[in-house]
């Protein structure tokens, strides 16, 4: 299935929206002041080891200390993969040491990001591993012919040298003469860096990830990639030298937008990101998602709505769920939903039904780069999943908390904020002795009282045997208030 890739810059962010049969699949944004950090370089300084975590806090630079695990150390790389016990951290890690370390997570919420000493320089055909000789092929080439002559290739482009690579996806038709450009570009890139180290103390940069258009030419474009269409002649121009360099096929699918109609209007992406903020996803038919995103995971919930299309109502609930699969597929892509992912189908009691909803589950994700686990349903009837996550989703990217609910999703009602408006006026009138009471609060919560709660109000001021009074601001949320004491 071609696809398009559509590039929007302005001088403060860069948005990129992948385009297939008409319809955006995925979003990418990169602000200039808001660069992520996932595949930097550092050098970093043991800031504090914790024993009883097994981990360990490394200064690099940033505005939050970066964490890193044992099971991320690539001094216990050989006993992971053979089930042995890892060396505990403190033996590896002490405080005031440097570490050359690689961001493999972004710093999201309140946590910092996430390292591992496990280098790895990624080009467009080959990943280069400069401490591991370990020679991998991408999981996305799934022929076995393939993958072994692949693998028999890039040993032969090793041999005698220090480090190992990955073969990426766009390496399966790749040339002898483009996988060694790949290698050497990428071994030149580690001995830059380890000339860094030289004069460089910690903590320091010494590796930054390329700009997102550029990341986008190494990483996203396929041969599947019809057009790639970017908005700004400079970028324009940088694209393609960059290309003619390291990308020599994508040249001539690189475009420059010059029409008057904004680039991102051509495919209506302003209302496709206006839509993956919102909680609830409509379907054709009728049915309809709700998804919930939590610190700890994300929950999508599939409900049949106005569909009743099916011969009966077990083939109406069938007919949803497999709808919904393509959906939610599309959604956490779009999203960049990422963690423990719970799907609550409607219940189905067929087991063929179930099964071929997985199946049409799995199909929709296989379009996904991002890797990916699912087990098939639970005794609760949910199916469990993982999305790696490597950044922070469109939400957490464009959202903050709300400051009116303190991101609880709701508020209290106008009757409770004037109960307890009257429980704070008893509470002050056992502490005080003012002439008089003055309540401020939102328009609602002032007409609840002159109308509904009137005899209340009534009530405690003649309990308290004091004038209260009643003050509109219509700066103040609902939940909002001041008593003032004259």
């Amino acid at each position: 299935m071609s696809e398009d890739i559509l590039i929007n810059v302005t001088p403060f962010e860069t948005r990129v929206a992948l385009v297939e049969q008409g319809q955006v699949q995925e979003l990418h944004i990169e602000r200039s002041i808001q660069r992520g950090y996932v595949g930097n370089i550092y050098l970093g300084k043991v800031v504090r080891v914790l024993p009883g975590m097994q981990s360990a806090f490394i200064e690099i630079g940033l505005e939050r200390a970066a964490f890193i695990h044992v099971a991320d150390l690539r001094q216990n790389r050989k006993e992971r993969l053979e089930g042995s016990p890892t060396t505990p951290i403190e033996k590896l890690l002490f405080e005031g040491q440097s570490l050359i370390v690689q961001v493999t997570k972004d710093p999201i919420g309140t946590k910092g990001a996430r390292l591992s000493t496990q280098i790895s320089i990624a080009g467009r055909m080959l990943v280069y591993l400069p401490y591991d000789p370990h020679i991998g092929v991408s999981q996305k080439i799934d022929e076995e012919e393939r993958r072994q002559e692949l693998k028999e290739r890039v040993q032969e482009l090793a041999a005698n040298q220090d480090g190992g690579f990955i073969v990426r996806t766009q390496a399966e038709m790749a040339t002898d003469d483009e996988l060694i450009a790949d290698s050497l570009y990428l071994r030149k890139l580690w001995g830059i860096l380890l000339q860094r180290l030289k004069t460089h103390g910690a903590p320091s940069t010494l590796y930054t990830e390329l700009h997102l258009h550029q990341r986008i030419l190494r990483d996203v474009a396929s041969p599947h990639t019809d057009k790639i269409i970017v908005d700004s002649r400079m970028v324009f121009q940088q694209m393609q030298e960059w290309a003619e360099v390291y990308t020599p096929a994508l040249v001539e699918r690189i475009h420059h937008h010059s029409g008057s109609r904004p680039l991102f209007d051509t495919v209506r992406a302003e209302e496709e990101i206006q839509r993956a903020l919102a909680r609830r996803v409509e379907l054709k038919s009728g049915g309809y998602l709700i998804i919930d995103q939590t610190e700890a995971l994300t929950t999508v919930d599939v409900n049949t709505g106005g569909y009743v299309g099916g011969k009966n109502f077990g083939d109406t609930i069938f007919k949803t769920n497999l709808e919904a699969s393509v959906a939610i597929a599309r959604q956490l892509r779009l999203r960049n939903l990422g963690g423990i992912i719970i799907l609550d189908f409607i219940d189905m009691d067929n087991l063929e039904h179930r099964e071929s909803v997985l199946k049409e589950l799995r199909s929709a994700l296989a379009k996904d780069r991002t890797r990916i686990t699912i087990s098939g349903f639970s005794q609760l009837g949910l199916v469990e999943m993982t999305r790696k996550r490597t950044r922070d989703s469109l939400n957490n990217q464009l959202c903050e908390p709300c400051p009116t609910c303190q991101s609880r999703g709701s508020v209290l009602t106008a009757r409770s904020v004037c109960y307890e408006i009257l429980r704070e006026v008893l509470r002050e009138s056992r502490q005080f002795n003012p002439r008089e009471f003055r309540i401020l609060a939102s328009q609602d919560v002032v007409d609840l009282f002159l109308e509904e709660e009137s005899q209340h109000l009534a009530q405690t001021g003649d309990f308290i045997g004091k004038p209260i009074s009643l003050e509109v601001d219509s700066h103040y949320s609902q939940e909002q208030y001041d008593i003032i004491l004259f």
